[in-house]
């Protein structure tokens, strides 16, 4: 079994596979408040974060940012007064990557 925490994302390319479900589903199971989710024909994992307010949901999506950028792989976030949500998948192969469950795993870890 990988084990995200010790992973770094990988250059992925059009062409790509996605992963299967078996592969999703094992990598689900390390970040279990994930959920994937159907949007606009693409599988996506997605989590939204409760916050106390709109200072602290603010402060959390840019440490998601920053983290984002250093790996070289984007989320969709949608940042509301108390709540953020995360949507992540590699737009490349319009599906699930690897690189998009070690990103839960980070964003999981921003939270503590």
């Amino acid at each position: 079994m990988i084990n995200l925490r010790e992973q770094n994302c990988e250059a992925c390319r059009k062409g790509t596979p996605a992963l299967s479900q078996e592969e999703q589903n094992e990598l689900l199971a390390q970040v279990p408040e994930w959920q994937i989710v159907e949007r606009g024909g693409k599988k996506q994992l997605e989590r939204t974060f409760k916050m106390k307010d709109f200072a602290e949901a603010l402060a959390f999506t840019n440490r998601v940012g920053v983290e984002a950028e250093s790996e070289g792989h984007h989320p969709a976030i949608l940042l509301e007064y108390g709540r953020v949500t995360v949507n992540w998948w590699t737009h490349a192969i319009g599906g699930l990557h690897k690189n998009d469950f070690i990103m839960a795993d980070r964003t999981d870890q921003i939270v503590g």
